[in-house]
């Protein structure tokens, strides 16, 4: 055995996402040999990446189809792979905003454990509460009596982000009494938008989540205006009504003009399953609805969560489902985490960073 011959073997494996083979992407690294042992490095593209267990699979398969005596040996690895070429958040590589065509889809709850489950994995995460009127974030995150400590950088105030969980925080909820109603209009959402992004030191970061408020705004406007978005999670429900926003949303981001990726869809509240009859399923809010929309827009549906009571309950608790392991809910956010990391690798592979949009 040597080099060559091992990377002509691995030459063989096929990131089944990107239809290359793992050599030409440079997912092989630092390949040692001693007698029969062979070891080297797999580099992912994220840590929660879905496919881990197969590609070292095959790794392993097609380095003993040759070499049948060889004892294996993977270190498996990540980096995060990143869209940006613009200055602006220059530490974070991927911006992914969670919108909705109308409230009440449950799509703060959608953010909270993609973030918790992207954080579980090994990423590092930040979140952000950009619904301004109507912050949740802290709350579902067990921080609501918790402020964000201000220090000088750089001349100016900056704010360092509140930490739960594993995930980074910001939210004008930690900024503002609990009770008090904001009383704004877009000029000022857009100006407090602004600093809570940009006066936070969120430092290195893999993902950054955007919790948006529902419809099609100010907020949204203004993100696409001053950041490089990876792309755009569209939540909905089952039911008609809500799909219908829900295509909306999906054509404002992919009009010609705005052009803003969609990573996927996710359907929450899928249907209910009683906690004492955990075999049952009530499709209450309809069946399938987000994934005939998936279909019949050619996007991902990157998720179907189900109707847990306990979902509500954590969301009260302040510990995301996707980190308890006694929630019937995990499984389902940490396989929707796991595949938007796998759409955002796609994205970044295959498409150009995303222009900042331009309003005249």
């Amino acid at each position: 055995m040597n080099t060559e011959e091992i990377l002509l073997a691995l030459s063989k494996v096929i990131d089944p996402d990107l239809h290359k083979d793992l050599v030409t992407l440079k997912m092989i690294e630092n390949i040692k040999i001693d007698g029969n042992k062979v070891s080297f490095d797999l580099v992912l593209t994220t840590p929660a990446c879905p496919l881990r267990s197969t590609l070292e699979e095959n790794c392993k398969k097609a380095i003993l189809e040759k070499f049948p005596q060889a004892e294996i040996e993977i270190n498996t690895i990540s980096r995060v792979t990143t869209h940006k070429d613009i200055p602006a958040l220059k530490n974070i590589k991927n911006i992914i905003a969670i919108v909705s065509g109308k409230g009440g889809v449950g799509k703060s709850t959608i953010a909270v454990n993609l973030a918790a489950g992207l954080a579980l994995s090994g990423a590092q995460v930040g979140l952000l509460d950009a619904d301004l009127h109507g912050p949740s974030i802290p709350k579902m995150l067990g921080a609501e009596d918790m402020f964000p400590q201000v220090v000088k950088k750089d001349g100016k105030d900056t704010l360092i982000p509140i930490e739960k969980h594993g995930i980074k925080l910001m939210s004008i909820g930690f900024l503002v009494e609990k009770e008090k109603p904001l009383i704004w209009r877009g000029p000022m959402l857009t100006s407090v938008l602004l600093q809570l992004v940009n006066d936070t030191d969120w430092g290195e970061m893999d993902y950054l989540i955007i919790d948006t408020p529902p419809g099609t705004g100010d907020v949204h406007l203004t993100l696409i205006q001053n950041f490089s978005i990876t792309g755009i999670i569209v939540a909905s429900t089952p039911q008609e009504v809500a799909l219908n926003d829900a295509r909306k949303a999906l054509n404002m981001f992919k009009d010609e003009k705005i052009n803003v990726p969609i990573l996927g869809l996710v359907e929450n509240m899928s249907y209910f399953v009683p906690s004492d009859m955990p075999e049952k399923k009530y499709y209450i809010f309809g069946r399938e609805g987000t994934k005939k929309l998936a279909e019949e827009t050619n996007t991902r549906l990157l998720g179907e969560i189900p109707l847990f009571e306990e979902v509500m309950q954590s969301g009260e608790n302040g510990i995301p489902a996707v980190i308890d392991h006694n929630n019937p809910a995990k499984p389902y956010f940490y396989e929707f985490a796991q595949k938007t990391a796998q759409a955002v690798a796609i994205r970044n592979a295959t498409l150009e960073p995303t222009k900042i949009l331009r309003i005249q």
